[in-house]
C-alpha cells in the first residue's frame, strides 16, 4: 500500500498538468483536428499502377489527378504553384516520393492561403491548381489518393505525413528539387 500511495505522489502532478491541458485545450474553437492514420486509411483510395516507364506521350490516366503510371523523364520541382501543372512530370515527382495536393481554380481564396500555409517549407509537396478535377481538393501520392471538401480536416495533414516519401513511391527518398518549373508561375523551366 505504502508503494501505491509514493507512485501515485510521483505521478499526481503530471495528471494535475494533463487534466489542466485537457481542459484549457479542449474549449474554443481554434483546436486542431487530430485524424489517426488508421481514419484517414479508411479514407484513401488505393490504386494498383501497372508501369512506370518514362514517356514523351500524353498519357491517358485513369484519374484526375493521376496518382503514376508512365510519365516524363524530367519531374516538376516541387513547390508551391498558381499555374497547373504537366500531369506526366507531376507523377515522376509522385515517383520520387512527394505529395500533389491540389484544388479546383475556383475554390475561395482563403481555402488556397490555408493550402499555402499548411505546406510552405515542406520540400516534398506540390501544391497546384487542377482545372478537371471533380472535388475542391485532392492529396496524391504515388497509387494513394483522397478527396477532400476543405483544408480544415485533419485527414490532409496525416495524408502528407504518411506518405510523403511512403513506401508506395517506388523511388522514395529521391530528390523533386532541379526538375522543370519554377514555383509560383513558371511550370516549364529546367532546372539544371
Amino acid at each position: 500500500m505504502e508503494e501505491l500511495f509514493q507512485n501515485f505522489k510521483k505521478f499526481f502532478p503530471i495528471l494535475i498538468i494533463f487534466t489542466f491541458m485537457f481542459t484549457a485545450c479542449g474549449s474554443g474553437d481554434d483546436v486542431a483536428v487530430e485524424v489517426s492514420t488508421e481514419e484517414m486509411l479508411e479514407e484513401v483510395e488505393y490504386l494498383v499502377i501497372t508501369s512506370r516507364e518514362h514517356t514523351d506521350e500524353n498519357v491517358d490516366y485513369p484519374t484526375i489527378p493521376p496518382a503514376g503510371g508512365d510519365h516524363l523523364g524530367i519531374w516538376h520541382t516541387c513547390g508551391i504553384y498558381k499555374v497547373e501543372l504537366l500531369d506526366e512530370a507531376a507523377v515522376h515527382s509522385l515517383e520520387h516520393g512527394a505529395v500533389w495536393v491540389t484544388y479546383q481554380p475556383e475554390i475561395e481564396k482563403e481555402e488556397i492561403i490555408k493550402l499555402t500555409t499548411m505546406f510552405s517549407g515542406n520540400p516534398k509537396i506540390l501544391l497546384s491548381p487542377h482545372s478537371q478535377q471533380s472535388s475542391p481538393i485532392v492529396a496524391t501520392a504515388w497509387g494513394r489518393r483522397i478527396e477532400l471538401e476543405t483544408s480544415d480536416e485533419g485527414t490532409l495533414e496525416a495524408f502528407v505525413d504518411f506518405f510523403v516519401d511512403g513506401e508506395t513511391a517506388p523511388e522514395a527518398g529521391i530528390t523533386c528539387g532541379r526538375g522543370i518549373g519554377r514555383p509560383p508561375n513558371d511550370p516549364y523551366t529546367l532546372n539544371r
